[in-house]
């Protein structure tokens, strides 16, 4: 086996979208990758300093949408342009938003599934980010990606993912097994 030193490979990487309005109202999203569930409820996200922390100092609601492969181009254009230098950012994404109906955040209608959140915690505080810890309020679905059973149907969102070995996103493909069932058959 090769080794690498100590980098930040964990596989696979969600691309989330993170949606907040600034103090005046404006719309803002940024790409962030280093993020995943922390509990049953809750979600944790690694944050630089961007002008989403600014608006989160301001508003602590903030919604969180999944990258697709139709939506890649302007997914990763929120990534490398900060709403604290471009003041057209969100125009030339060219999404379509609306007001989350839980929290005080924008919803992008292109995305397929996106979650409501408030911060619930800010842990290791410093000029350069923090770990935002935050409450999954509640979650939106577009009803065309749902599957037989009423709930969303993953395989149908073409849902990214971030390769940090080698800087490209992937996406996500079928379906292999069954989660809590398969390893019986080792029983």
């Amino acid at each position: 086996m090769k080794s690498f030193k100590s980098t930040a490979w964990i596989l696979p990487q969600p691309v989330l979208i993170i949606g907040t309005y600034d103090k005046n109202g404006k719309p803002n999203a940024m790409n962030a990758a280093w993020g995943g569930q922390w509990d049953m409820h809750e979600i944790i996200i690694s944050l630089g300093s961007h002008a989403t922390t600014d608006n989160l100092a301001e508003n602590p609601e903030f919604t969180v949408t999944f990258a697709t492969a139709d939506t890649m181009i302007a997914s990763d254009y929120v990534g490398i342009v900060s709403g604290r230098n471009t003041s057209d950012k969100m125009e030339k994404a060219g999404w379509t938003v609306e007001k989350a109906p839980n929290v005080n955040a924008p919803v992008f209608k292109e995305f397929p599934m996106t979650l409501e959140c408030r911060v619930k915690q800010k842990m290791d505080e410093s000029e350069t980010g923090y770990y935002l810890v935050a409450e999954i309020v509640n979650i939106l679905c577009d009803e065309k990606y749902l599957a037989e059973d009423g709930k969303p149907d993953v395989e149908q969102m073409k849902l990214i993912t971030f390769d940090p070995v080698h800087h490209t996103y992937i996406q996500l493909g079928k379906t292999v097994g069954n989660a809590f069932s398969d390893g019986k058959q080792l029983k």
